[in-house]
């Protein structure tokens, strides 16, 4: 099992609503390749970890307090520079828009990132937009900057958490974006994970990364995801949902229903592949689609979007620059690996946010982890892996 080689812990008393901040233990789950599920035909990098891609980062806050806070903060930074001097290439796909990703619409017009990716609860979205503005205001270098493009991405937590209490703050966010390491990631709940749920069982946090074969370009595909949506649960193509019992439309009396599948799924995702925007927005798309090979109901109620980007340095365009420059981009008949690459690490990133995920209870309801021994033997029952 993978140990974070950071983890970002704080406590902090909020003396308006008497929150604490702390970040949970990690428990003693597996993830997917812990239990033989090893979906696709690329092998991960060596973290299976979005921060496979060199000079990504990650960083979670994790509010936990009394009965009912149960939220946070993920955020997700493209290198260890300034990143609005040198913003990233990007772009953004939206499977369904019942939701909100602050700042796409500049992303889809320019082709590119300036801020750290940050995922959040849905009403804390103002509050996270103010932190990315006034991390990136107080950088080296930004002293003159009058215009922040933030991205911020959210999924509703409001099951667990009180969400209307607006527990996330802006210096949540710097603090989740000052801490952001490199290394292994934690992941279940944790960070904007804290709070959701994934077709009927506790989702969260998961990632996921793919390196390609020198003949294919040798580029790493990295994935992380904030699941909280649903469906019927399929694992490997195994119906885990079904034989478990509890899925979307289960008839009466014959599985306990976990509702339309309403929810929504943040996924971000990282190469160092040079590709432009409108090839990064159909790697985006292709992470969305993804979600299908796990069973999603892609529902009414379900905010399905793939925020995508690019460290590669020729696709960088630095603040100011009005001078033609050189790029390098991967011809459109060379992006094929790729886009099997992203489908491969969001599926196994949506496997390890429920896997590590760990059962929650707040306001006198309780969500339970996904059960990992059941899920094996299930999995076992259909050939997915082995005896």
């Amino acid at each position: 099992m993978l140990i974070p080689a950071v983890r970002v812990v704080s406590v902090v008393l909020v003396a308006a609503c008497g929150a604490v901040l702390a970040a949970q233990a990690p428990a003693a789950r597996p993830r997917a390749r812990e239990i033989g599920l090893a979906p696709g035909v690329f092998a991960p990098g060596p973290l299976n970890a979005i921060t496979d891609v060199d000079g990504v980062r990650v960083g979670h806050v994790t509010l936990v307090a009394g009965d009912g806070v149960r939220t946070g903060v993920t955020a997700v930074v493209p290198h260890p520079g300034n990143v609005f001097q040198q913003k990233v290439g990007g772009g953004v796909f939206v499977g369904n828009a019942f939701g909100k990703l602050a700042g796409s619409a500049q992303v889809e017009e320019l082709g590119t990132i300036e801020t750290p990716v940050v995922l959040t609860n849905t009403l804390a979205v103002g509050a996270a937009v103010e932190g990315v503005v006034r991390w990136t205001l107080a950088q080296d270098g930004n002293a003159a900057v009058r215009s922040v493009n933030a991205l911020v991405g959210e999924t509703n937590d409001g099951g667990l958490n009180d969400i209307r209490g607006l527990h996330v703050r802006p210096e949540h966010v710097v603090e989740a974006i000052r801490d952001a390491r490199g290394g292994a990631v934690e992941e279940g709940s944790v960070g904007a994970g804290t709070g959701t749920q994934a077709f009927g069982w506790k989702g969260g946090i998961g990632t996921a990364s793919r390196r390609l074969p020198p003949q294919y370009g040798g580029h790493t595909v990295g994935v992380l995801v904030q699941s909280n949506y649903g469906g019927v649960l399929t694992m490997g193509g195994a119906p885990v949902g079904r034989e478990l019992g509890r899925y979307a439309y289960a008839p009466s009396g014959r599985g306990d229903d976990a509702g339309p599948g309403d929810g929504s799924c943040m996924i971000v995702v990282a190469t160092d592949a040079p590709l432009d925007a409108r090839d990064l927005t159909r790697l985006a798309a292709r992470a969305v689609f993804g979600l299908a090979r796990t069973g999603s109901s892609f529902s009414n109620g379900s905010g399905d979007f793939a925020i995508a980007f690019t460290t590669h340095p020729s696709q960088r365009v630095t603040f100011g620059a009005d001078q033609p420059a050189t790029r390098t981009a991967i011809p459109t008949d060379g992006v094929s690996p790729l886009f099997q690459a992203a489908l491969e690490a969001t599926e196994e990133a949506v496997y390890n946010s429920l896997l590590r995920a760990t059962t929650v209870t707040s306001r006198g309801a309780t969500v339970e982890a996904l059960p990992v021994d059941r899920v094996r033997d299930i999995l076992r029952r259909y050939g997915v892996v082995a005896p």
